[in-house]
């Protein structure tokens, strides 16, 4: 198959580890495992090491910026919902997956005990032992009410939620040329990394008519991995917030690119080959394959809207009243429809709850999306 021009890349020690790999697997590494050693290689991968990628300008040094980190009415706006879900499930116990810097979780307790629904346990899950310590430093004031995990227990009851986490999950490539798909791949090209194809029996899960020269993503890891929870999961809820799509946006024939990009200093690019470990890489979110991955091992989808109908649901708006200026404005960000409010979504997911509880979440009591995925 054809491959690209080469890109240069400095042997630094990730770029040694990434052409190792290549060259075990024999001069060819699927995107997904090479984008998961970019992103989680210990103590080299661009999560895995000690270097701040959350803030709100790149002057801090940040390359992107969360929600928590925008506007702390986030969280409070969220913690309805979870107080919701955690009555409903008798449980004073939060799990989150992909805890950044600790900001939600910061914001989620503070607001939960506030809201007369005390964590008493709030467990946090991250590949990344740089962002734990990080977490560590952020919540030392809660003390051994936090704790880290680094496997799960057989059963889970109480409330998930992940905010910005799916996203970053190893995706593969796939390109259409017309006649076939093949599978996109890194090989090793003097002294840079290039592009390389093979056939592969590998399909989209939404048949349509693909444009000759489409790349677009499969997602198997993130949807293994809310099967793996919706199993564990006894008693509780989940609820996960990202930017994507249902299947059919998401696979639409005029998305002939893809959603593969890459984020450095608050700027976009979409060369995930090009300094490797210094940036993020990401996908959209495929909601169509997390809702059925979620309902396929025995949960009920509880909604799916986005993110600007889901805060405000919870009672964002009310939060805005006589708050200062900055967080008004940053927070407006979370709601318009050209900032984050339209291209994020929340999608919530359930097992072991009462009907008066899945039949009304709060976040998704106006605008459920639900029908679309």
């Amino acid at each position: 198959m054809q491959s690209s021009e080469s890109v240069s890349v400095p042997l630094d020690p990730l770029g040694r580890l990434l052409r190792a790999a290549i060259e075990r697997d024999g001069g060819w590494l699927p995107f997904d495992r090479f984008m998961a050693i970019a992103l989680y290689a210990p103590g080299l991968g661009y999560y895995a090491k000690d270097s701040r990628q959350f803030g709100l300008l790149p002057q801090s040094g940040s390359d992107f910026v969360t929600a928590p980190e925008l506007s702390p009415l986030f969280g409070r706006a969220l913690a309805r919902q979870v107080a919701q879900a955690l009555q409903a499930a008798g449980s004073g116990e939060v799990w989150e997956f992909g805890a950044g810097s600790g900001t939600l979780a910061a914001q989620l307790i503070d607001a939960l005990d506030a809201m007369g629904s005390p964590v008493t346990r709030y467990t946090i899950v991250d590949l990344s032992g740089a962002l734990r310590e990080r977490q560590r430093e952020r919540l030392a004031a809660f003390g051994d009410r936090v704790r880290w995990v680094d496997a799960l227990p057989d059963t889970i009851d109480g409330v998930i939620v992940g905010n910005e986490v799916l996203d970053a999950m190893p995706v593969q490539l796939l390109h259409w040329d017309g006649s076939q798909w093949a599978e996109r791949g890194v090989v090793v090209d003097g002294d840079g990394f290039a592009w390389r194809e093979r056939p592969t029996a590998l399909r989209p899960p939404h048949d349509g008519a693909y444009v000759p020269g489409t790349v677009t993503e499969i997602h198997p890891q993130a949807e293994a991995f809310i099967a793996t929870l919706a199993e564990r999961l006894a008693r509780g809820a989940a609820f996960f917030i990202d930017y994507g799509f249902p299947e059919a946006e998401y696979y639409h024939p005029q998305r002939t690119g893809g959603t593969l990009m890459c984020h450095r200093a608050h700027l976009a690019d979409a060369d995930p080959l090009v300094d490797a470990g210094q940036k993020d890489i990401t996908a959209h979110v495929d909601f169509t394959g997390i809702a059925l991955a979620a309902q396929n091992a025995g949960c009920t989808v509880l909604g799916y809207t986005t993110q600007a109908h889901f805060l405000i649901n919870c009672g964002i708006l009310d939060d805005l009243q006589g708050a200062d200026v900055a967080t008004i404005a940053h927070t407006q960000k979370l709601l318009t429809e050209h900032e984050m409010g339209e291209l994020f979504k929340v999608i919530g997911f359930a097992r072991g709850l009462e009907p008066s509880f899945t039949a009304a979440p709060r976040g998704f009591a106006h605008g459920d999306r639900t029908h679309t995925l």
